[in-house]
């Protein structure tokens, strides 16, 4: 993962990602929106990446380089953490590392990448993400409420207030994975077993965690349980489930057993909230809540190795033991094509490198003419990157909630890119939005390259060519 993060292979959010820390480092107090030339909230404003922004603003760094040093922190954060969090569950020394491979090896014999989801795959994608840090962050905040109601080092009301503050951060870097900590720290609360006295001290972490969402000034919290439209996004969390993770049968065997010990382990409560609220929203049509699926897979993937770490030595133990070296051989198999993420896919065995998926080819192809703020008429793939460079594009990319008109710069991106539309309208589109540059494949559709309002700048991978506009 180390060499992984010094090549930072580029896939799905991390232009987003990118724009939002460059954002930061112009205009720290007010960035406006990370995509379009409007001033909007964000929800990907978060404290991590406000953090970004201004390590990026008072060193200078690159936006590539300040995602490097977030990746190495939030990596460090989630191994300490997995660390901390089962050193709860079991003094034996066997059982983190192997939860650590458990994490990101048991899962099952279909790649699946998702932000949020810690496959080694997935990991090796959204490392630089900020699910990564409130994941990491996560396992901290289980560890410290376990030991904090033992009393370990001070159940006073300091540290609850702590662990709200915690949980409020988590929430407001990563939404999803915030309704995972919750999850988790509802299990660890039930499986405290501490009685009424705590009560007051968590009711207070909770209020302080709920004041510090009302009052993060980049954007409305509370705003993000109104919005619509993210099931068609989600549903495909609900595809191919047993492909995806069938190896975890493993770590739901020993669930079971440590259930039969206690019905209310936190593994198995925290494992029973997860599957509960994932198939509440199967079974709803509410899709999005497939993002909490990790609060049932982490409880299964750490128990899995609290209990081989654990088990008596004897027959049934070289069992277990032989049944999980086998199940995390095949993960490792299954995603051993994320070493081409160091490699690139010469180096790899044929047998590999026809599992293995390319990045994505960035824009910095664009850089030596487009300058921060200029605005970019683009389709949608090639508006998920060129913000990353500090530009703006004329429709963002990605959903985004708080624009108002997202609506309608995605139909004025459909108008001049569309079939039939007469040249004038098409001019109409770049002018109303102050568009200084274009980029386009013969095969987009569009104005034609030899028309008198673009001038030919340069053309980059895939037959792409830049055009400025002639004003």
């Amino acid at each position: 993962m180390l060499l992984i993060i010094v090549r930072l292979p580029w896939n799905g959010d991390l232009g987003m990602h990118a724009a939002t820390v460059e954002r930061l480092r112009h205009r720290l107090l007010d960035p406006g929106n990370p995509l379009v030339d409007e001033n909007t909230p964000s929800p990907y404003y978060s404290p991590w990446t406000v953090f970004l922004g201004v390590v990026a603003r008072l060193t200078g760094l690159s936006v590539w380089v300040v995602l490097r040093i977030g990746a190495l922190i939030s990596l460090t954060l989630l191994v300490t953490g997995v660390w901390r969090y089962v050193r709860t569950l079991s003094a034996h020394p066997l059982a983190p590392p192997l939860a650590l491979l458990c994490v990101v090896l048991l899962w099952g014999t279909q790649v699946f990448k998702w932000s949020g989801f810690l496959g080694l795959n997935s990991l090796a994608l959204t490392v630089a993400y900020p699910s990564v840090f409130a994941l990491g962050l996560a396992f901290h905040f289980w560890a410290l409420l376990a030991r904090t109601l033992k009393g370990e080092p001070t159940g006073g009301w300091i540290a609850f207030l702590g662990l709200g503050a915690m949980w409020a951060v988590i929430l407001l870097s990563h939404q999803f994975t915030g309704v995972v900590a919750t999850l988790g720290a509802l299990a660890t609360v039930v499986g405290a077993r501490t009685g009424r006295r705590v009560w007051p001290r968590l009711g207070a972490g909770v209020a302080l965690g709920v004041a510090v969402l009302a009052v993060w000034p980049y954007y409305d919290f509370f705003a993000l349980l109104r919005v619509g439209g993210l099931e068609a996004i989600h549903r495909p969390l609900y595809q191919d489930l047993f492909a995806r993770y069938w190896l975890l049968l493993v770590g739901v065997l020993a669930l079971g057993v440590r259930a039969r010990r206690d019905r209310r382990d936190p593994l198995v409560v925290f494992f029973v909230l997860g599957a509960l609220v994932f198939a509440a929203g199967g079974l709803t049509g509410h899709y999005s809540w497939g993002r909490t699926l990790p609060a049932a897979l982490i409880p299964a993937q750490i128990a899995a190795a609290v209990e081989v770490a654990g088990a008596a030595r004897g027959p049934l133990r070289n069992v277990a033991a032989g049944l999980l070296a086998g199940a995390l051989a095949v993960g490792a198999w299954t995603q051993v094509q994320t070493v081409g993420y160091v490699t690139g896919r010469d180096a790899l065995p044929s047998v590999v490198a026809a599992k293995y998926r390319v990045p994505w080819v960035g824009y910095q192809w664009l850089t030596p003419w487009v300058r921060y703020g200029d605005v970019v008429m683009a389709k949608t793939l090639p508006a998920r990157q060129i913000p990353a460079y500090g530009a703006y594009t004329v429709a963002p990319g990605y959903p985004d909630f708080f624009l108002p008109d997202a609506g309608r710069r995605e139909a004025a991106v459909r108008t001049y890119f569309g079939a039939g539309v007469s040249r004038g309208a098409r001019v109409a589109v770049l002018r109303s939005y102050g568009v200084r540059w274009v980029v386009q494949r013969p095969s987009d559709g569009g104005l034609a390259g030899g028309d008198r309002v673009l001038r030919r700048v340069t053309s980059g991978p895939g037959g792409q060519v830049l055009y400025e506009v002639v004003r």
